[in-house]
């Protein structure tokens, strides 16, 4: 399909099908109205036409065998009773000059005329009383005869034509009614999976509608019910095997402390330090997949909360956003997101902004920096769980890997996403885009 084409089709379903139900429709009744208008009644005219020139005709011809006036005067009587024509006889007459023929009724009469009546004749269109003016030329005289427009034309044509239109609106009102009632599954299943891509709830959905709607509805039922277990499976695993580890990890400081100090007891702190941070972060991690209920939130607020607690341990930021801003959506993970960005940005940077702004769809968080930033090529891999620059961030200045990871999971688990850019700064800026 052609991009100009595919431009000036609708877009929803609805406008398509009823397309693919009006148009052969309206293209049925085109061929019915070209049949019948164009060909029936032209035939019917036709036939009705010639009936009247041979009426004429024989008129004619029995007038040009009366000799007696009386003879033609019980002619013309009985002519007038049983030809449905007013037909009188002008004695010493001659023709007029034909009057042009402007309509197609009038050029058919006129060649059904010529073809069966070898006298002379006019025709005179008379719209005043809807009638025909026919003038026949004898030796003699002329024979008059006034024929009705109804005597050669079919009178129901606008019926047909109202019927025809009247048919159509209400086979249309129908249909979209019927298309309206079909929609509304489709509507419903588009509906409950954009809630669902959103992190919530969707709890009243039951499949409905024709075969096909309710195969799809049950299939993102069970889609929906393999994610949830997905989740809860990965969730329950990290928290178990990060419980599991708390245990020696708490034993291990507790024979730390009995030790002497020395060089090799510190060391040994600092790895225990560090596997506590590393269970912190797979804990953190799982909790982004938790089933946290969404709600309505004061964007802003959560902003100034965590620039707050960045603030406190001393970080320098600034926030750009709106006095109130309320999203629908889930707080703790939403702040997860915002301490993660907030804490990796002021980690490596001595200045942090932090701008809000609502999009007509989406709503933006913006976490710029002053950073030494990241390349290009690495922005990518730095979501995937456990990633570490090297050359940049350290054990010593960097934590597990897994503070983007998280920031991205959080995000994703409303239907957003979270991009890295580069900064005016010169450092790094991402940018949260969460759907409305």
């Amino acid at each position: 399909m052609r991009p100009t084409l595919r431009r000036l089709l609708p877009r929803s379903l609805f406008a398509r099908t009823l397309i693919i139900v009006v148009a052969p429709m309206l293209l049925l009744q085109a061929v019915v109205a070209t049949v019948y208008f164009e060909a029936h009644l032209e035939r019917v005219n036709r036939r009705m036409a010639v009936a009247v020139a041979g009426d004429l005709s024989y008129l004619a011809e029995a007038m040009g065998r009366a000799a007696e006036p009386r003879e033609r005067d019980i002619l013309l009587a009985r002519a007038g009773r049983h030809m449905r024509m007013a037909i009188a006889w002008l004695p010493g007459e001659r023709l007029p000059a034909a009057p042009a023929a402007h309509d197609p009724l009038h050029r058919l009469l006129a060649r059904a005329i010529d073809d069966s009546v070898s006298l002379p004749f006019i025709v005179e269109s008379r719209p005043e009383d809807e009638s025909y003016r026919i003038l026949l030329g004898l030796k003699d005289g002329v024979i008059e005869a006034v024929v009705p427009y109804n005597r050669f034309r079919i009178g129901n044509t606008s019926l047909v034509a109202y019927w025809m239109l009247g048919s159509s609106v209400l086979l249309l009102a129908i249909a979209i009614l019927f298309l309206r009632n079909q929609m509304r599954p489709i509507r419903r299943l588009a509906e409950a999976a954009e809630r669902f891509g959103k992190g919530q709830e969707v709890t009243d959905y039951r499949p409905a509608g024709a075969s096909e709607i309710r195969q799809a509805g049950r299939a993102f039922v069970e889609m929906a019910e393999r994610i949830r277990r997905q989740i809860r499976q990965r969730t329950e695993m990290l928290a178990g095997v990060s419980h599991d580890l708390r245990t020696p990890l708490t034993r291990m400081k507790l024979q730390l402390a009995m030790l002497p100090a020395g060089a090799e007891t510190a060391d040994l702190k600092a790895d225990v330090a560090e596997m506590e941070r590393m269970v912190d972060g797979y804990l953190a991690f799982a909790r982004g997949a938790d089933g946290e209920a969404a709600q309505f939130v004061d964007v802003t607020q959560l902003v100034n909360e965590a620039a707050l607690a960045a603030r406190r341990e001393g970080a320098a930021i600034e926030v750009n956003a709106p006095p109130e801003l309320k999203v629908w959506l889930k707080p703790q993970t939403l702040r997860r997101c915002l301490a993660n960005l907030i804490d990796n940005a002021c980690r490596y940077a001595k200045h942090t902004t932090v701008s809000v702004a609502r999009e007509p769809h989406a709503l933006l968080i913006a976490v710029e920096d002053d950073g030494p930033g990241i390349p290009r090529l690495e922005r990518e891999a730095v979501f995937r769980p456990f990633y570490r620059l090297e050359n940049s961030r350290n054990k010593d200045t960097g934590g597990v890997g897994l503070g983007l990871a998280i920031a991205r999971d959080a995000i994703r688990s409303h239907g957003g996403d979270v991009t890295l850019e580069d900064a005016a700064a010169g450092g790094l800026r991402a940018v949260v885009r969460l759907p409305l």
